[in-house]
């Protein structure tokens, strides 16, 4: 499970403090996916980071009792001086992985041929962005953090195979994804939250949250 404790943060500007959450508490339970419907700008990145543990509250406490992944398209453990082979190879020993299926499945996953023993540096945006997202998928997580916000592929096969194997995953694992938009959340969350202004509200459903969605943004 994934439970956050009285949790406040927020980040001064320059001309004021904006609060991204302020005194939340909520828990997601392995086997209940959430959805958090979030307006643009509201810290939906940093909560997700929270969540990876990347990013620390200024108060409260974010206990982790099962093994999370690093949100999709994260680049922070990638060492762009490095080729995708030995990124994908030292991230397999840091898990205890073995290091020679985590390097054939990346490899097979992005097919992006010479290119994977070449350094990161040298890849195109959407070529980390497969990569990335292949690495998250070679690793085994009990929950997955997804931000609507991470760099997408548009690469066609890539995106059948990885939609294929993230969908064959959520059948088994659990997801937290942030989006602004409902439709997003409809494919994964069996509950949902709605974080405005700082406010976590926590519902048993989607149709729930939306309610006070719509109401928060349109009004």
């Amino acid at each position: 499970m994934l439970e956050f404790e009285n949790v406040s943060k927020s980040f001064w500007t320059g001309t004021q403090r904006k609060v991204i959450l302020d005194r939340a508490s909520f828990r997601v339970e392995l086997g209940k996916s959430l959805g958090i419907l979030a307006p643009n700008g509201t810290g939906k990145s940093t909560l997700i980071n929270m969540m990876a543990g990347l990013e620390k509250p200024d108060e409260g406490a974010i206990i982790r009792g099962c093994n999370i992944s690093f949100p999709l398209g994260f680049m922070g453990g990638v060492v762009s001086k490095h080729t995708a082979k030995e990124n994908a190879r030292y991230i397999a020993r840091l898990y205890g992985l073995d290091p020679d299926y985590v390097e054939a499945f990346c490899r097979w996953m992005v097919d992006i041929k010479e290119y994977f023993d070449m350094p990161i540096a040298t890849y195109s945006s959407g070529m980390r962005s497969r990569f990335t997202f292949a690495l998250m998928l070679a690793l085994d997580f009990d929950m997955y953090l997804i931000d609507e916000g991470m760099p997408s592929s548009t690469d066609v096969d890539f995106n059948k195979k990885a939609g294929d194997i993230l969908r064959e995953r959520l059948a088994n694992t659990t997801v937290v994804i942030v989006s602004h938009q409902p439709k997003t959340l409809e494919k994964f969350a069996s509950s949902a939250g709605v974080l405005i202004n700082g406010r976590f509200t926590m519902f048993d459903t989607l149709d729930e949250a939306k309610e006070l969605y719509d109401y928060e943004t349109q009004s």
